[in-house]
């Protein structure tokens, strides 16, 4: 059985909620060596920023399974 892609972005999204500090954390998420996102966690406002680099849309998460579950569909597309 193949290892859940949605467990390891949920790792890196948790990860960033959990770094000390205020400063506004970051991952990029490729595919192929294709970069298709970035998001960014603002520990102040508690939300994330996904940015679909493809056509450069912006959403904004409270939620890190909604925001999980965008990047998982990015990068399956």
């Amino acid at each position: 059985m193949e290892s859940s892609q949605l467990i390891a972005i949920i790792s890196r999204l948790d990860a960033m909620t959990k770094s000390e500090g205020q400063e506004i954390q970051t991952r990029r998420f490729e595919k192929n060596g294709k970069e298709l996102g970035v998001v960014s966690f603002d520990p102040t406002t508690q939300t994330f920023v996904l940015e679909e680099l493809p056509d450069k849309q912006q959403f904004e998460f409270d939620n890190i399974d909604l925001v999980a579950i965008e990047v998982y569909d990015l990068l399956n597309d």
